[in-house]
């Protein structure tokens, strides 16, 4: 880690603090990552082929990674790596999808991509068993853990109903741009795991999240973290048992892929996928209240690209 970058973010922060400007000060790199280049399309779906070829061409309708991600730039890259499990059960984010984005990164011109994730499972399996870690590696990421309470550092949330605060991993606060790469799930408390849910594997103090209202704050904290692109893989999605599954029988092939810079939208998307309405996933609703992006699906501008 780039400890001398976050120092010096510190101090701005302290400094910020004395003058009342606690939340501005920590909150803006992720209005750096709210503000992508200006795309065709409001969402693009992908669908009929391997994880990382359906990748090449949405990022492609895009307008490729370079409107992303500039030279000497630091990226952060957040799949859901949470469980300790193989692909093929659907827990994790597909390892080739990580890897590619990665790639396009670099091709992009990026000094440095980090990939990491607040793990359910023990960290050091769910990075090896997932098969994220040697995909990362192999395309010249660094793997980050995110087991130490060190690593996170307090935010101020300042549009949230509920949740005001949170711990956030340092790798956040230090990137110039964030991309987000959740799996496509069910979920026993929040209905679905996609865009929006694979944040709290972003923070420390989730746990409260749960106590709380676990909804409401995963609204609160999508109108504090906005990714520059959200990824949503749906190559294999978990329909029951999530959001760590039983076996390969929970899980269905639909070889399909999401991406959006919106995402409520991606959200809304993913949950038609599982079959499900987006009006009784709670957090959806909450969030497009809170002006975190749209779930009108019809009145956006989709590509669709089958393979």
């Amino acid at each position: 880690m780039d400890r001398r970058t976050f120092v010096k973010a510190g101090l701005t922060a302290s400094a910020a603090l004395a003058l009342g400007k606690y939340a501005r000060a920590f909150s803006h790199p992720s209005l750096r990552s709210a503000s992508p280049s200006q795309t065709a399309f409001d969402l693009v779906a992908v669908k009929g082929g391997e994880p990382d070829l359906m990748f090449d061409r949405g990022i492609e309708a895009l307008g490729g990674m370079g409107g992303f991600v500039k030279k000497g730039q630091k990226v952060a890259i957040k799949p859901n790596i949470g469980w300790d499990v193989s692909p093929e059960r659907g827990g994790n984010t597909h390892p080739r999808l990580v890897g590619r984005i990665i790639e396009h990164c670099f091709n992009a011109g990026a000094a440095s991509v980090y990939v990491f994730d607040h793990t359910c499972d023990r960290w050091d399996r769910c990075y090896e068993t997932s098969g994220i870690e040697a995909a990362a590696k192999k395309a010249g990421a660094k793997v980050v853990s995110g087991d130490s309470e060190s690593y996170y550092h307090e935010v101020a949330v300042p549009h949230g109903k509920s949740l005001k605060n949170a711990k956030e991993h340092e790798l956040l606060l230090e990137a110039d741009v964030f991309i987000n790469v959740p799996v496509l799930k069910v979920h026993d408390g929040a209905r679905i795991t996609a865009s929006m849910k694979n944040l709290m594997g972003a923070v420390w103090d989730r746990g409260i999240w749960h106590r709380t209202d676990l909804h409401q704050c995963i609204a609160d904290f999508a109108t504090y973290r906005k990714p520059a692109l959200n990824v949503l893989d749906a190559y294999y999605v978990m329909k029951r048992n999530g959001p760590r599954g039983v076996s390969v029988d929970d899980v269905q092939l639909t070889k399909t892929q999401l991406l959006s810079c919106d995402m409520v939208a991606i959200d809304t998307a993913g949950t038609k996928i599982l079959g499900l309405d987006p009006k009784d996933v709670r957090h959806i609703g909450l969030a497009a209240e809170l002006n975190v992006g749209r779930m009108d699906l019809d009145t956006l501008n989709i590509k669709r690209i089958s393979l």
